[in-house]
């Protein structure tokens, strides 16, 4: 191991080091004392106080958990998967307080509390104690060992009695033959640290039923959606196209009669029939532009949102960078989520401006839209974003929106899928 090994050895060592003396510090005291107001909570259940502070105590105990393992992910690369069941606004004390006692989540996390200010609180402290351990023996042939001695007595450092000045130098040679050794393995010791929480903590199950739930959810959402869509769509046929379709028939029927009896009124009702039906063919066009614009499937997401932002009344800056196309109904959940939210943008926002970023990493269509007006959105029952959510969410797609009150406002919209 050469200099500049040693020197990185040493300072990963020294932070694995430090932060596992902060979470030795800080497990013993949060740990006993999530656990005993868990445990008074939930005594306290019979008599109705519990109801009121079960939940608090439980949502501190979440929260502990989440540093950990957030600290787990960061630190050490450690994923510690949780699915906790979601717990309906609004809801009386006690259904909130059952349905978090009723996850099985939550009792991991109290189950981890013990673990964690016990085997937990040694595991953190002991990269610290390698580390520092060796530097106490070094300093022994300087004399610290007297300060260990009274009255005769034998100073042991780890299996070596030292009573003099040799002694002390024989166990400094101990001292950097267990610095060497701990230099290897302080890192992992921090590892297995949070190994042992993930143990306790880790719910690959949780995670599977989840996923099944949100499935069902975005399966039942786009049924419903299809459904609505199609009731859509023969609304518009019968309003619109149907209608001039229908007229122009009585028109020509009428012409049929009048050609020998009125030529002239039969030219006059056969270019009302014409402009009829160009009027229905121009309705079918933007009905079938409205199902799968044609720019979209001539020329792809990026030409179609660039044409999208054109239409806008307010400037926009579409940034493209799709080496390829995703499948179609991909991009046309993409577009028309796009669509969705530069209309909010330039009804609501108060925006003079607006930004549209598109680009495919990692295995995921990612598409930003930014907006300078005034902020506040949010996704909510009944607003237009939750319904872009419910759109991607049939594509497994997610949906963030961070727009503190004065703005700006970033949605962004992910999607998995690849390019062709």
């Amino acid at each position: 191991m050469n200099s500049d090994d040693m020197r990185d050895a040493a300072r990963r060592s020294l932070l694995a080091a430090v932060r596992g003396l902060m979470l030795a510090l800080i497990t013993m005291p949060f740990g006993i004392a999530f656990l005993v107001l868990t445990l008074v909570s939930l005594a306290f259940i019979p008599l109705g106080i519990g109801l009121l502070t079960t939940p608090l105590v439980l949502t501190g105990v979440r929260a502990l958990a989440d540093v950990r393992r957030r600290l787990a992910a960061e630190w050490c690369g450690v994923r510690i998967r949780a699915v906790y069941r979601p717990v309906p606004r609004g809801t009386n004390p006690w259904t909130r307080t059952f349905t978090m006692l009723g996850d099985p989540q939550t009792w991991r996390d109290v189950r981890w509390l013990p673990v964690d200010f016990t085997a937990g609180f040694v595991s953190a402290l002991l990269p610290a104690v390698l580390l520092f351990y060796p530097v106490e023996g070094l300093m022994l042939p300087f004399g610290l060992w007297r300060a260990y001695t009274h009255g005769g007595e034998t100073y042991w450092y780890a299996f070596v009695p030292v009573t003099g000045e040799a002694t002390a130098i024989g166990a400094a040679l101990l001292a950097l033959v267990i610095a060497r050794v701990a230099l290897r393995i302080i890192p992992n010791l921090l590892t297995a640290h949070f190994r042992l929480a993930r143990a306790v903590l880790d719910n690959s199950e949780g995670e599977l039923v989840e996923r099944v739930r949100v499935l069902t959810e975005t399966r039942r959402d786009a049924v419903d959606t299809s459904a609505a869509e199609l009731r859509r769509i023969e609304r518009d046929l019968h309003d619109g196209a149907q209608a001039r379709l229908v007229a122009m028939g009585m028109d020509l029927g009428t012409i049929e009669m009048l050609l020998d009896k009125d030529p002239e009124q039969a030219r006059r009702l056969l270019a009302q029939a014409r402009r009829n039906s160009v009027d229905a063919l121009e309705e079918l066009r933007d009905l079938v532009r409205g199902i799968h614009p044609p720019v979209l499937a001539e020329r792809g997401l990026g030409d179609a949102v660039r044409a999208l932002a054109l239409r806008l009344p307010l400037p926009a800056e579409v940034a493209v960078e799709l080496p390829g196309r995703a499948d179609a109904p991909v991009e046309s959940a993409a577009y028309f989520a796009v669509g969705e939210v530069l209309t909010n943008a330039a009804k609501h926002a108060g925006a003079d401006r607006i930004w549209v970023d598109l680009h495919h990493t990692d295995g995921r269509l990612r598409i930003t839209v930014t907006d300078n007006g005034r902020g506040g959105a949010s996704v909510g029952t009944g607003s237009g974003l939750a319904g872009i959510e419910k759109r991607l969410g049939t594509f497994d797609g997610v949906l963030a929106v961070s727009s503190p009150v004065g703005g700006p406002t970033m949605v962004t919209m992910e999607i998995p899928c690849v390019l062709s």
